[in-house]
């Protein structure tokens, strides 16, 4: 992270004056103390969580560095490990699953995280936010033309454990024609940007690989959650997207049909053109 940016973070929480203030905000926000004295500053107080979530280390090990204690830290009580009493029935140690989508700049469009217990790939997508633009027909009006037919959704690669929707691109098991064998080479090489995203970010924050005891996925929802959005922050600091969402330009033209899908038909159409295996094939 470059100095411009942490300063950024810094000066944004400081600004931040909305009330009540989060008890988030709260916290990092300068304080005097009963004997008049100034408490720790946001930088230093900013400084002690962004390094637990780059090390993984222990609040602990800020003692002699920062001069804060243990109980100061924000981060105290966090859990520093994926590994949990849940499983997906993948792995031999128990997990919690994330679902993310990610672009070659590995920035991360959508991550949904802390779905527990026995999942699977089909559990997962009908508990995530992923579809829930097209299906409430808020999502960019996107149409593609391929070999003659025109598609309305747009759509996510995937591998063949998913299942066939027709908003999710998958590669063919056991292709034996050449066109078949070289679609799925390349939808395969598309598809390791996520595999890749998943790699730089657990390279930036170490949190991320550390065994440990959560005590609650909440706590394990936040951690994710906050290293997603410091992630795409850097990348953008960086200069390295390629894109970024204009919210406010959606928002303003929803009369607009290039802008924002039609909302004519119901959430029950939209969601079984989601779900359409014939589209798929």
């Amino acid at each position: 992270m470059s100095k411009d940016l942490f300063l950024r973070i810094i000066n944004d929480i400081l600004a931040y004056d909305v009330q009540p203030l989060p008890r988030h905000f709260e916290f990092f926000k300068p304080k005097i103390d009963a004997l008049g004295q100034r408490s720790f500053s946001t930088r230093r107080k900013c400084t002690s969580a962004l390094r637990q979530l780059a090390y993984g280390t222990a609040a602990d090990m800020f003692d002699e560095y920062l001069q804060m204690s243990e109980c100061t830290s924000i981060w105290r009580n966090c859990p520093v490990a994926w590994k949990g009493q849940y499983t997906n029935g993948h792995q031999k140690h128990p997990t919690i699953v994330l679902e993310a989508v990610t672009s070659y700049d590995t920035w991360i469009w959508h991550a949904f995280f802390g779905v527990a217990v026995a999942t699977n790939d089909v559990n997962v997508l009908n508990q995530s936010s992923l579809f829930d633009d097209i299906k409430n027909g808020t999502a960019p009006f996107a149409p593609f033309t391929v070999n003659g037919n025109t598609y309305t959704n747009d759509y996510y690669l995937a591998d063949d454990i998913y299942p066939d929707w027709a908003t999710l691109i998958k590669v063919y098991s056991t292709p034996t024609e050449e066109p078949r064998i070289k679609f799925k080479r390349f939808q395969e090489s598309a598809r390791k940007d996520v595999e890749r995203s998943f790699g730089v970010l657990q390279g930036r924050f170490h949190i991320l690989q550390m065994a440990g005891r959560p005590q609650s996925v909440n706590k394990l929802r936040r951690i994710l959650y906050y290293c997603v959005l410091l992630h795409n922050m850097i990348v953008e600091d960086n200069g390295f997207n390629i894109s970024w969402l204009e919210e406010e330009l959606l928002n303003t033209r929803e009369d607009n049909p290039n802008y924002v899908r039609n909302r004519s038909t119901s959430r029950d159409v939209r969601d079984q053109e989601i779900r359409d295996r014939n589209i798929h094939d």
